[in-house]
């Protein structure tokens, strides 16, 4: 990956809570990886009381001196995760998740830590990111949990349409030089006999062994791995691989309401999992 083009971006949001710098340690390695620049941004608003009904400009000292300490504050982080990283500055005004949408028309990803930013302090799981993860038009990694380098890529399979998601998970394993576990969740109905139950989960661990093969041919140098998992919750089933280092699920489409496209598994994976998060369109 290259850093040439207009998309070649990763956008973190960056504010004063220790999330907000885990989020850019982990999107300074990733712009190394793709060999491209990491943009910090900053999105601030001011308090209703004071507008005072006229227009504010952000050359006003006090905003940039907030804006520049913690945007200093993050660029330490990132360049002391990732040397070399060549990095960008945006400050606007305005709302956080609205701007950071906006920005992912141009962005290779967006990445935030696991809480809001910018005017939205304190604000838990469930606004900013959620938001930002369900309208993003690029993807996007809700940074949480611990550091698990050199554990597994994991990425939820639903169905036929999982290509970009797939092909994001396929290019991350790559990158990271680690395996990529395709993980698909099954119900299979009401089957009690254990000889139907074993016929089932064979049937559907050949599926998802060909859907690798498949993908193999396309990444080369991954290693592919296919786990069907008997468990209606596909939340609770890629939570189970507590050594992954990222997870990787698919979104079925945008809406203006928080979270609202990204169903129970999304929602259940942004606020639980232990690990970053990464949303693909």
């Amino acid at each position: 990956m290259t850093g040439t083009t207009a998309r070649a971006a990763v956008v973190v949001g960056v504010d004063e809570s220790e999330a907000a710098l885990a989020a850019a340690r982990w999107a300074a390695e990733e712009a190394v990886r793709r060999d491209c620049v990491l943009r910090l941004f900053h999105a601030g608003l001011f308090d209703t009381a004071d507008l005072s009904g006229r227009e504010r400009s952000w050359e006003e000292p006090l905003l940039l001196e907030r804006a520049r300490r913690w945007i200093q504050r993050a660029a330490q982080v990132a360049q002391e995760a990732a040397p070399g990283v060549r990095i960008e500055y945006l400050v606007r005004l305005g709302l956080a998740a609205d701007l950071l949408v906006g920005l992912s028309d141009e962005a290779a990803l967006i990445v935030l830590g696991s809480h809001g930013i910018g005017g939205l302090r304190g604000a838990a799981i469930g606004s900013v990111a959620l938001r930002v993860a369900a309208s993003a038009r690029c993807p996007a990694v809700i940074v949480r949990g611990r550091d698990k380098q050199g554990g597994p890529v994991v990425a939820g399979v639903v169905g036929d349409g999982d290509g970009r998601t797939l092909k994001f998970a396929v290019e991350a394993a790559r990158d990271r030089q680690v395996p990529l576990i395709l993980v698909h969740a099954w119900h299979g109905g009401r089957l009690d006999d254990p000889e139907l139950v074993k016929a089932a989960a064979e049937g559907e661990e050949r599926a998802l062994r060909r859907r690798g093969d498949d993908l193999a041919r396309t990444g080369p140098g991954v290693t592919i791995l296919a786990r069907a998992i008997r468990e209606r919750s596909a939340a609770r089933a890629l939570l189970g691989f507590e050594d992954a280092q990222l997870l990787v699920i698919g979104s079925r489409g945008r809406g203006s309401v928080s979270g609202g496209l990204l169903g129970s598994t999304g929602n259940r994976l942004l606020a639980h999992a232990m690990c970053p998060v990464a949303v693909v369109h």
